[in-house]
């Protein structure tokens, strides 16, 4: 390979990790606007209902917030049937994950207030993947 085309696929490198780092630090912004979002609305409602179902009702509507933020602000795409049936189906994994997670740090005695923080430390990093690859890979 020469000096030239070794440049270039060292700039290309270096780009990938600066879009992904800058995907990444989106995601994050994000993702907390959606937790908080969720996390609210299950804080409320968790106190006149079961607190799955509050949780499930905080999850889908911070969802749809979600989506449409991850594709304009975070990816900067535009939300498409492909990437709507995609991120859903990320979703919906992430979503048996967290009310998986959910129920088992309940089960260990964590309060009702703090079990959602505990999911997000695991499911967050595990969605990100599953939606960054619905994005750039589909």
């Amino acid at each position: 390979m020469s000096k030239k085309n070794s440049n270039f696929a060292a700039s290309l490198l270096c780009m990938d990790k600066k879009a992904t780092f800058g995907e990444l630090i989106r995601f994050c912004i994000v993702g907390t606007t959606s937790a908080a979002i969720h996390y609210a609305i299950y804080w409320i409602l968790q106190h006149w209902i079961n607190v799955n179902v509050a949780y499930t009702i905080g999850y889908v509507l911070s969802f749809l917030a979600n989506y449409y933020m991850t594709a304009h602000f975070t990816f900067k795409e535009k939300t498409t049937a492909k990437n709507g049936i995609g991120f859903g189906g990320a979703h919906f994994v992430n979503y048996c994950l967290h009310i998986v997670l959910f129920n088992f740090f309940l089960w260990l005695g964590l309060s009702r207030e703090l079990a959602p923080l505990a999911v997000l430390a695991i499911a967050v990093p595990t969605n990100f993947v599953l939606v960054r690859f619905v994005f750039r890979k589909l």
